[in-house]
């Protein structure tokens, strides 16, 4: 008997390779972590365990499953999709008749291929179809990127796509559902006509939505238009080109984030293969989410006019906010990547690797729009930029550019920091740097802390080891730990606020790994920590040793000297 698609595509793929295509996983002793996708936090608490094929979050969300219900969970589909998508990647055929995968999902998924390709054909058999692909040539699209990125013409014709969709057995709400029909009723037109069209894949690469662009210049209509909110395509949540960038952004450590189609496609063609759009908006919430799987790094190049530095304001506050390491490439006026890389790409590459801070970005488009000769004007560029600057953490970097801002004004130093402090005193920022100064920084563990993390874990998930634990071995614990400890053998009626704190985080720990005798492994934890406490007491001895020499006091010298020796007797029995 023949394995069943399922069985087939989990013995044909292995979970972690599944997983990478999506998150940045690092080895972890037998598992592989990372931050969960699914909610934010700092601490990696996602593990995937490649012996098991299984996933799991130890943190908020608690999520879970094998290879499928990753998939389903990070694009937002059902089973039938997930399988389909999996399929795809192991090179396994589904037969057209599963009823697994003939979901309505699929249906929406099938127009928008069978619409890819319809277009693609426009482009290349039309007569219209030639012209456009001489426009592309001019503007330095290559023959093999048109193939590679699916580009396509929608013909003049009001219903041509919609007449050849329902030839195909699709209904008329099915195609507008898919977004690409419009109209009310049972009148319906195509959504696209005479424009260049550029697929929008998912992170799976299936095409989900279209883009739109006009290409004869006395063409009054918008210059681009996209395919509205479907079921399949989320405009705020997709990037264009990131089922083709991913690898490139996590090999490269960082993304590029363009406008246009076209500026992603000659990225690509000339090997920078870790440029994405997003598609000629502001960056927005849900796509940053997504890109914080593969990179914290973004360089924004959009265009430098007013429009263009609004949009990049926008997008990157959202982004520092979720604390991206944000840099803004300069780019000339009224020019954009597919521009420069046409002329010249050894100069794109220029431009890439000059990126500034986005702090430079604000300085030139700030100053820019204000006459800095009138006073008032003055005062204006000077609370906007100031307003940026408050936000640099580093002192001697907030120095630097006070500095700055004071020459490129003409005014004091003095002055720029009284305004400075003007600020800070008005939006209650004093308070806020004092309470946060007297916060205890966070603290590296040590070996005996992790020790000790690592018998608590031990001792919530599982009732033998905190039985075999004795009392006089609990008291080697820290404070809280110990306290903890007592309270779950009841020989303490209640937790200290920081001890439930601490409880609740250990308990998210995944400190139980399979095949583990967990008596033999707390025994063994203690007997460490037992070196590790001898180890700092030899330490203290050792450091009394020299200061009795340095005092001269012999007898007192003698005693220390036989009690380091006793104390490294005890290590050694250990």
């Amino acid at each position: 008997m023949t394995d069943s698609p399922i069985e087939e595509i989990k013995n044909k793929l292995d979970i972690t390779d599944v997983v990478r295509e999506y998150v940045n996983l690092e080895k972890a002793g037998s598992n592989y972590r990372a931050p969960c996708p699914f909610h934010p936090e700092k601490t990696p608490s996602f593990f995937v365990n490649q012996a098991r094929q299984i996933w799991r979050c130890f943190g908020s969300c608690s999520e879970g499953g094998d290879m499928f219900s990753f998939v389903m969970k990070i694009e937002g589909v059902e089973f039938g999709d997930a399988l389909r998508i999996l399929a795809k990647k192991a090179g396994v055929e589904l037969k057209k008749q599963n009823p697994e995968v003939e979901t309505k999902r699929k249906r929406l998924f099938d127009i928008c291929e069978i619409t890819t390709l319809f277009y693609e054909r426009q482009l290349q058999q039309s007569k219209n179809g030639k012209e456009i692909k001489k426009y592309l040539s001019e503007r330095g699209v290559t023959e093999e990127s048109i193939k590679e990125w699916r580009v396509g013409y929608a013909p003049t014709a009001k219903d041509s796509l919609s007449k050849f969709l329902i030839g195909e057995g699709y209904r008329k709400e099915e195609i507008k559902e898919a977004g690409v029909s419009t109209g009310k009723g049972n009148y319906s037109f195509d959504r696209f006509r005479a424009r260049i069209i550029f697929p929008i894949f998912n992170l799976s690469g299936y095409p989900v939505g279209f883009g739109g662009r006009v290409f004869d210049r006395k063409d009054e209509r918008a210059k681009y238009i996209n395919t509205p909110a479907t079921t399949l395509y989320d405009k705020s949540a997709i990037m264009y080109g990131m089922h083709r960038a991913k690898v490139g952004i996590r090999k490269k450590g960082f993304a590029v984030i363009t406008e246009g189609y076209t500026d992603v496609i000659m990225c690509h063609q000339v090997g920078q293969d870790n440029v994405i759009s997003s598609s000629g908006t502001a960056l927005a919430s849900k796509q940053l989410d997504i890109l914080g799987r593969y990179t914290k790094k973004i360089l924004t190049a959009f265009d430098m006019d007013d429009a263009g530095g609004k949009a990049t304001k926008k997008g990157i506050d959202i982004a520092l906010e979720k604390e991206f390491d944000v840099k803004v490439i300069m780019m000339p006026e009224k020019e954009d990547p597919a521009d420069i890389i046409l002329r010249e790409p050894k100069e794109w590459e220029k431009y890439v690797k000059e990126a500034k801070p986005v702090i430079n970005f604000y300085f030139k488009n700030i100053l820019s729009k204000h006459d800095l000769s009138d006073p008032h004007e003055k005062g204006k560029a000077a609370k906007e930029l100031l307003m940026e600057i408050r936000k640099i953490k580093n002192s001697i970097e907030r120095s630097h550019f006070v500095s700055e801002l004071s020459q490129k004004l003409g005014v004091s130093e003095n002055a720029v920091y009284e305004e400075l402090e003007k600020l800070k005193e008005d939006r209650g920022e004093e308070k806020n740097e004092t309470a946060s100064a007297e916060k205890p920084s966070k603290e590296k563990k040590t070996r005996k802390k992790l020790l000790e993390e690592r018998i608590a874990c031990f001792c919530i998930k599982d009732k033998k080891a905190l039985k075999r634990l004795k009392k006089e071995e609990i008291s080697l614990l820290e404070e809280e730990i110990g306290g903890i400890l007592s309270f779950l053998k009841k020989e303490r009626d209640s937790l200290t606020t920081k001890e439930e704190d601490l409880l609740n985080y250990l308990s998210m720990l995944p400190f139980i790994e399979e095949e583990v005798d967990v008596e033999k492994e707390v025994e063994q934890c203690l007997i460490e920590i037992k070196k590790e406490t001898i180890k700092k007491k030899l330490k203290e001895t050792e450091e009394m040793i020299k200061k009795a020499e340095e005092e001269g006091d012999e007898k007192k010298e003698e005693e220390l000297v036989k009690r380091f020796r006793d104390q490294s007797k005890e290590l050694q029995a250990l």
